[in-house]
C-alpha cells in the first residue's frame, strides 16, 4: 500500500509541475479570485452563517470534518438551536459513527482508506444532521458527469440550486471536487462548502477549508463544473474515488 501512495504522490507532483511550467490548468489565465472573509450583502442568514462558522481542516485528509462542522453550526444557528459553544470537529468525530468517519481520519485510515468519497460524504452529512436534530427536507448526493447527454440537465439543476441558495438560503451545497482544477495545488479530491453564487455572472464562491487557502475564492460556473466532474487519478479508484459532485441539503 505504501508503494501505491508513493506512486500516487509522484504522479500528482508531475502533473502539478507540468501545469506550472506550461501555465495551464489553475496556473492558466482563468484563475480563482480571492474574496473577503465576510459575505457581500445582507439578508441571507444561511450564507452569513456559513461564513461565520467556516473553519479549517485539522489535517490534510479532514476536509469533510471541517465542511460538515461549518454546515451543522450554520443550520443549528438559523434554526434557533445553537448550543452555548459551537459544535467542534472533534465533537462530530466523537458522536457521528457513520462510515467509520473517525477511523478514516486517523493516520492509517479505515482499512487503509482516508478521507471520504462522495457517497460516503453523503452518509456522514445525513448522520450528522440527524445526530444534532437538524430539520431538513432532503439530502441528495449528486455525482457530476461529463456525459454530453446528461451534462446540460446536470448544469441546469446545479445552477438552479446555486441561485436558490443565493436568493433564498433554502439549500446548502457541499462540493466534492478536484482541488487542483480550481487553485494552484495538487489534483486531489477535496471537500468544501459553497459560499456564494452570482446569478448574473455565474461565478461560484468556495469557502475552502484548506489551511493553505486563507480566503474564500470565486471561479466561473464552467470551471466549477469542470472541477466537480473531473475524473480523479485512476489510482484513487482503489480507495473508492471516481468523480466528484456535491451533497445538496434542502432545508425548506
Amino acid at each position: 500500500m505504501k508503494i501505491v501512495f508513493l506512486l500516487m504522490r509522484s504522479v500528482l507532483y508531475l502533473r502539478y509541475f507540468f501545469h506550472k511550467l506550461t501555465a495551464t490548468g489553475s496556473f492558466g489565465r482563468s484563475r480563482a479570485r480571492g474574496e473577503p472573509l465576510a459575505p457581500p450583502g445582507r439578508g441571507n442568514p444561511v450564507k452569513a452563517g456559513l461564513y461565520r462558522h467556516s473553519v479549517k481542516q485539522f489535517h490534510e485528509s479532514s476536509c469533510s470534518v471541517a465542511s460538515v462542522a461549518c454546515v451543522v453550526n450554520t443550520l443549528l444557528e438559523t434554526q434557533g438551536r445553537m448550543p452555548a459553544t459551537p459544535v467542534t470537529q472533534q465533537d462530530l468525530l466523537d458522536r457521528v459513527t457513520a462510515a467509520h468517519w473517525k477511523e478514516r481520519m486517523g493516520p492509517d485510515g479505515y482499512r487503509g482508506r482516508r478521507g471520504l468519497p462522495l457517497p460516503v460524504l453523503g452518509q456522514v452529512v445525513t448522520a450528522s444532521l440527524d445526530m444534532f436534530h437538524i430539520d431538513y427536507q432532503k439530502i441528495e448526493v449528486v455525482q457530476a458527469t461529463r456525459d454530453p447527454a446528461r451534462t446540460a440537465a446536470f448544469c441546469r439543476t446545479l445552477r438552479d440550486r446555486l441561485d436558490r441558495f443565493e436568493r433564498q438560503g433554502d439549500g446548502i451545497l457541499i462540493a466534492h471536487f478536484d482541488q487542483g482544477s480550481l487553485v494552484q495545488d495538487l489534483n486531489i479530491p477535496h471537500i468544501s462548502p459553497v459560499g456564494g453564487f452570482d446569478p448574473f455572472t455565474g461565478e461560484v464562491t468556495i469557502l475552502d477549508v484548506d489551511t493553505f487557502q486563507p480566503y474564500p475564492y470565486t471561479v466561473s460556473f464552467h470551471r466549477f463544473h469542470r472541477a466537480l466532474s473531473t475524473h480523479y487519478l485512476h489510482l484513487f479508484h482503489l480507495f473508492g474515488y471516481g468523480r466528484g459532485g456535491y451533497v445538496y441539503i434542502q432545508t425548506k
